[in-house]
């Protein structure tokens, strides 16, 4: 069985990094469901689990399985996974809708270089984790979260803050699990 999907490794990683790219296609080019997305973006529980597939990218990652872009193209969607909430705090909203402003406003050379340190950051991770690097790999787990908490403040100002507990909470739980998996992996490998 393992021999079999590393032998569709490849073409698992080219069938999600194409979803992936449809997707990206699709939110930034048909409105409706750009909106739709945002309804159910604003759903918190959704910020908890997201960060939660850094770990299976890792994982991948550590196996050396190109498959593991299956972790982004999750991520990525898991945004509307959670129905519209019936309440939502005026910070979340003040918050997303600046994050709506920020992905549908002009693209100059200074957001797209900004913007760049995301694929940049996922690329140091798969490469952190696929060369072993335990400690530069969470390393790069938390430079992804605090850049994501200041971005959040430095444009979304008080309302940025609302990630932060989210933020916090998914840095924690994820520096554990990926330490534990990765010291059992060793272990594993020694023996």
């Amino acid at each position: 069985m393992k021999r079999k999907l590393k032998r569709y490794d490849k073409t698992i990683a080219v069938i999600f990094g194409v979803l992936t790219l449809l997707f990206l296609i699709l939110a930034f080019t048909n409105k409706d469901f750009f909106e739709w997305a945002y309804e159910r973006h604003q759903n918190q529980l959704s910020w908890y689990l997201r960060p939660l597939f850094l770990i299976p990218f890792c994982y991948f990652a550590y196996k050396k399985s190109w498959g593991g872009i299956l972790g982004i193209f999750l991520l990525l969607t898991s945004m509307f996974w959670f129905p519209k909430p019936d309440v939502i705090s005026e910070q979340v909203k003040q918050f997303l809708e600046m994050e709506k402003d920020y992905l549908s406003g002009d693209w100059g050379f200074a957001k797209l270089l900004m913007t760049s340190l995301i694929p940049i950051s996922f690329i140091a991770l798969g490469v952190a984790f696929w060369k072993r690097s335990l400690w530069f790999g969470l390393s790069v787990v938390v430079f992804m979260a605090v850049g994501k908490m200041v971005w959040s403040v430095a444009f979304g100002g008080e309302a940025g803050k609302s990630i932060f507990v989210p933020a916090i909470i998914g840095l924690a739980i994820c520096i554990s699990l990926i330490y534990i998996g990765f010291r059992k992996l060793e272990k594993k490998k020694r023996e």
